[in-house]
């Protein structure tokens, strides 16, 4: 029988119009109609259902007379892939035939887990300083009269008050950088300035642990953009680099050119890494170590801030780690031309290409 035969003509039309993918199925379960995008998916191959699952929904509807829906899973050719998730409803049809509308739901599950799992560390992320402030204020209550415990608890108050103020600001900024709204209007930035203001911001949290700052690469480079946000995105990967970095140590910045690219990494000599944990650490809220993240007082959403940043300036960020060795993540956007552009602390036409302590 050719297929084109097998689907009524009315219901050709139907079939063509669905923006859900879908299947016309006979009653010996041959598919005489299919949408090519389930094709891609591998439901169907040599013109059958590949997957018994959605095969026995079709019979027990065919040999019912009702209508039946599901969410099923399906693999996808090759070891350790994730399967892919469909919504499947079956409808009966004139002559024993059957009505198959499949949907798509992996990204539509995976974006909802990702909400349910934000909400949640959201959650637990403004509990931990909220409960702290209340037990102190507690005690700073109890303690009157006793002025230096009462010292000892305001302090800690503002501890916790920073760090939930921080909290709120990153979750804010990344709320606008995800958001739908239009960035703010562009314009060229020298990045030797985005890269200076991100130290400066940094200098301070980096004297703490007596960790200096080298500076190198090409001097005079620009990009198109908005200065706050990439200064931001610079200063989070500084500071990153600083909370995970032993004391005594060097952060090194370095810009360069490539490919019509302008980069800026950022190099610690921090504890690394490890390859297994590299595809998450842009996450939101994930963290390597948990217990260390706590003392350093990080929010866990620096570098997913960087991760968005970096794409709405039509950029990305990357990021080369090896344990006990240190990390170096590098942001590529694209770059403009300068009018001039020479190695930082070059004379005589002499380009310099290592890193230069700050003062």
């Amino acid at each position: 029988m050719d297929p084109a035969e097998a689907v009524p003509e009315d219901v050709a039309r139907i079939l063509a119009a669905l923006t859900t993918p879908a299947l016309w199925v006979l009653p010996t379960g041959a598919v005489v109609w299919a949408h090519p995008a389930l094709t891609e998916l591998r439901v169907v191959r040599r013109g059958a259902i590949n997957s018994q699952e959605i095969t026995r929904m079709v019979q027990r509807c065919i040999s019912s007379d009702q209508p039946a829906g599901r969410d099923v899973t399906i693999r996808r050719p090759g070891r350790g892939r994730p399967g892919v998730r469909l919504r499947v409803r079956v409808a009966p049809m004139a002559d024993s035939a059957a009505l198959v509308l499949i949907e798509d739901i992996t990204e539509a599950e995976r974006l909802g887990n990702a909400r349910r799992d934000f909400v949640a560390n959201v959650s637990h992320e403004l509990k931990t300083p909220i409960g702290a402030l209340a037990l102190l204020a507690e005690a700073a209550h109890s303690a009157q009269g006793e002025p230096e415990a009462v010292e000892r608890f305001t302090a800690r108050m503002l501890v916790e008050t920073r760090r939930l103020t921080t909290l709120v600001n990153d979750l804010m900024d990344l709320s606008r950088l995800e958001g739908v709204e239009p960035l703010e209007p562009m314009g060229p930035v020298p990045v030797d300035e985005i890269v200076a203001q991100a130290c400066d911001d940094a200098r301070s949290l980096a004297q703490d642990k007596d960790i200096r700052f080298l500076r190198g690469g090409v001097a005079g480079l620009q990009v198109e953009g908005v200065p706050e946000q990439l200064a931001t995105a610079v200063r989070n990967l500084i500071v990153n680099a600083i909370n995970y970095s032993p004391p005594s140590t060097k952060v090194a910045v370095t810009t360069g050119a490539s490919d019509g690219f302008v980069t800026i990494s950022v190099t610690d000599q921090g504890i690394g890494i490890p390859t297994t944990e590299l595809d998450r650490i842009f996450e939101r809220f994930y963290r390597v170590d948990p217990a260390r993240s706590r003392v350093t007082g990080g929010t866990g959403l620096g570098l997913s801030i960087v991760k968005h940043v970096s794409a709405n300036h039509g950029g990305d960020c990357e990021v080369w780690s090896k344990v006990g060795e240190g990390s170096t993540f590098t942001i590529r956007l694209p770059g403009l031309k300068p009018a001039r552009a020479a190695r930082r602390g070059s004379t005589g036409g002499t380009d310099q290409s290592t890193p230069e302590e700050e003062q």
